[in-house]
């Protein structure tokens, strides 16, 4: 969502906000604006686009002298994406600037009553109401900003991460959270404001992350004060010592971040069990689940619940623990569970699964089974988000930054979290067999390997793909553990390429999609060994007999669906629980060269954002 970064300190603001905007366009947006105070008045444009025609509107319009000021990508809620919604925002009387990430649910209502007061507005978000609403309070309260914000959030219903200053102060800048990432990066004699880490990595390695309902006062040359929002009690920050460096999120000679996230995949697997998986010597050792093993062992049942990619993660990750754990699984849409007013008792244990650590819905879910007495376990890559310390416990996935809109890396770094967990619970429940336990942890240990293989098929999976590139629909077919890949390879060809795509278990073609297929309709069947081998074969002839084109997946040495199929891309052979690991991989490949093909913004999809930090 809407990516946020402010400065204040001794060197120029200008720079530091316009390459941090440029660090956040992962995030997905449809405008960036910057504002500046130029030591007598604020310096303030914003434009509908990209970052880079912020860059060339700000050459011609403004000054860009300054050693304060605040930048933001927005992702539209309220009115469409033009200039005039554009953040920053001043208040009527132009003394304050303010930017805006989440929603304020009650602004309407907010909007009549300042409007009453004689309060115009000129653009149709709840981002100016939110900063006249503050103006309102610090001239009517005749306080200080810091304690208008205060009051005027406590007024407020919704979701949000703001930062702002006054042009008659403009030596500080207030910040607040709730529901909405920010961090607050602390240098020397200087002060970052950004929703994550990344705009000022290259500057210190230290960074307070807000929780929420707080909010801090900002000042130059002066310690951060953290106040609760609710009561104005201090708050004793924790100072993170951040592992992040430039390199991770700089293309690395790609020429996209997906691409470079998709070849990153061997390491980062390898980094998400390193010292904790030692194959030789059995054993798996995760230190945010050692101490609560017995509540996994216990529980009348596991829900997972997650959005998205990390939700097909799920779905494999069921088949995982009921198979090996014999521990009941439900995989839940975040956003469905939380409204659904489900069954919860304290014998459940909830994982709640999140690339980002921040998205809105797994957060309200882990709340709602908080309420309700579950253990819940987090499953994310960002240290220090919300996700992590929200939950009772969990397992960073350590996949590095992933900067590309479509997760990749995420999605294998997860599942072998997962594996790793459920591998564990089944040796320590005994339903697992010594051998069988031991044969996957060397399988498991030898995944990067095998990625490494598949990875190989890249330049025969470009030319499949410039086969199919002017497709209208794609059908993605998988069984078993394998289903998951299908709905995952589907959701990539989908948000990447715009092309529509869906994912189904191959036995449930025969029971509506089969009516689709004809010479014109690609369909990808994942058809590599496995229990389901014969029964997938029976799939793709009952495809070919109504001229359907295939795609299959295949393990390599295949001779049977090599035969049958139109296209084929082979994968290493794996045990099957642990092929989604390997699978997935043509099929990130082959949305990636359709998308590239088709000219598409790789990274940065339409209308999609990287963090949905908003309902």
């Amino acid at each position: 969502m809407c990516g946020i970064v402010g400065y204040i300190g001794k060197r120029e603001a200008y720079p530091i906000i316009i390459n941090g905007l440029k660090r956040l366009e992962y995030r997905g947006y449809d405008s960036a604006g910057i504002a500046l105070y130029d030591g007598s008045q604020i310096q303030l444009c914003k434009t509908k686009g990209k970052v880079v025609d912020l860059e060339q509107r700000v050459e011609k319009e403004i000054s860009i002298k300054g050693s304060v000021g605040i930048g933001h990508t927005r992702w539209a809620t309220h009115g469409v994406p033009n200039d005039v919604n554009s953040h920053p925002h001043y208040s009527n009387s132009g003394d304050l600037v303010i930017i805006h990430n989440g929603i304020i649910e009650n602004y309407a209502s907010i909007k009549k009553e300042l409007m009453n007061r004689g309060y115009t507005f000129t653009s149709d978000t709840d981002t100016e109401v939110l900063v006249n609403l503050i103006e309102e309070v610090k001239k009517t309260e005749g306080v200080k900003l810091g304690k208008a914000v205060q009051i005027a959030l406590n007024q407020v219903v919704g979701a949000y991460a703001i930062a702002l200053f006054d042009r008659n102060k403009p030596d500080e800048i207030v910040v607040a959270k709730l529901g909405s990432p920010l961090a607050i990066g602390i240098g020397d004699d200087e002060f970052f404001v950004a929703s994550d880490a990344s705009p000022f990595i290259e500057f210190t390695n230290n960074a307070i992350y807000l929780e929420d309902e707080e909010m801090a006062i900002i000042r130059r040359g002066r310690e951060v004060k953290i106040r609760k929002i609710k009561n104005d009690s201090l708050v004793n920050p924790y100072i993170h010592e951040l592992k992040l460096n430039l390199e991770q999120i700089e293309k690395g000679g790609y020429d996209h971040f997906m691409l470079k996230e998709i070849y990153e995949q061997p390491s980062v697997i390898r980094d998400t069990y390193r010292g904790r998986l030692l194959a030789n010597e059995g054993i798996i050792k995760l230190g945010g689940l050692e101490e609560y093993i017995p509540k996994f062992i216990n529980a009348d049942r596991i829900i997972i619940v997650a959005c998205g990619t990390s939700w097909h993660a799920g779905l494999v990750a069921e088949y995982i623990f009921e198979d090996w754990a014999r521990i009941p699984v439900e995989v839940e849409y975040a956003s469905e569970f939380r409204y659904r007013n489900p069954i919860i008792t304290e014998k459940d244990v909830v994982i709640a699964i999140s690339q980002s650590g921040e998205t809105a819905d797994t957060l309200a879910a882990i709340k709602l089974a908080k309420e309700k007495g579950a253990f819940v376990y987090g499953i994310c890559n960002v240290v220090g988000s919300t996700i992590s310390r929200e939950t009772h416990s969990g397992t960073y996935t350590h996949a590095g930054p992933e900067i590309g809109v479509a997760s990749t890396k995420a999605f294998t770094t997860q599942i072998t979290v997962l594996t790793m967990i459920a591998l564990k619970l089944a040796q320590i429940k005994g339903t697992i067999s010594k051998s069988n336990y031991m044969m996957h942890l060397r399988e498991l240990e030898q995944i990067p390997n095998h990625v490494e293989e598949a990875l190989k098929s890249n330049d025969k999976i470009k030319e499949i793909a410039e086969v199919f590139k002017d497709a209208s629909n794609f059908l993605y077919l998988g069984r078993g553990y394998n289903f998951p890949v299908a709905l995952e390879g589907a959701l990539k060809l989908k948000e990447i390429s715009y092309i529509h795509a869906e994912g189904y278990p191959a036995a449930e073609m025969k029971h509506g999609p089969i009516a689709l297929i004809d010479e014109n309709m690609p369909v990808v069947v994942i058809a590599i060994n496995s229990n389901h081998y014969d029964k997938v074969v029976s799939n793709i002839q009952e495809i070919k007999s109504r001229k359907g084109v295939i795609i299959a997946v295949v393990t390599k040495g295949d001779t049977v669906v090599r035969e049958m199929a139109d296209y084929i891309m082979e994968v290493p052979n794996t045990p099957e629980t642990l092929t989604p690991l390997v699978t997935t991989i043509p099929l990130q490949l082959l949305s990636y060269h359709i998308a590239v093909m088709l000219n598409r913004n790789v990274d940065q999809p339409r209308n999609l954002a990287k963090s949905v930090t908003v309902e």
